[in-house]
C-alpha cells in the first residue's frame, strides 16, 4: 500500500489544482505497480504555513513561490 505525501505551502495551490496532483500522483504510480493497486494507493496533500518552510537557511513565503510560478 503505497503513500505519497505531497508537501506544499499553504495558499500556494487551489483545490482543483490540489485535486490534479492526487489523480496525476495516483496515475503515476499505478503505471509502476498495476492497475490493481490503485484502490490502495494514497496520496495526501499536507499543507505547511507560509514562512515555515525553509530553503537555503531562510523562510519561504506563498508569495515567494507564486513569484516563481511566475517567472520571477
Amino acid at each position: 500500500m503505497p503513500l505519497v505525501d505531497i508537501h506544499l505551502i499553504k495558499g500556494v495551490f487551489n483545490d482543483d489544482q490540489k485535486k490534479q496532483m492526487i489523480e496525476k500522483i495516483t496515475d503515476t504510480m499505478v503505471s509502476i505497480e498495476g492497475e490493481n493497486m490503485r484502490g490502495v494507493t494514497w496520496v495526501r496533500v499536507l499543507e505547511v504555513a507560509s514562512g515555515q518552510w525553509g530553503i537555503g537557511g531562510q523562510p519561504l513565503t506563498t508569495e515567494a513561490v507564486r513569484q516563481l510560478q511566475q517567472g520571477g
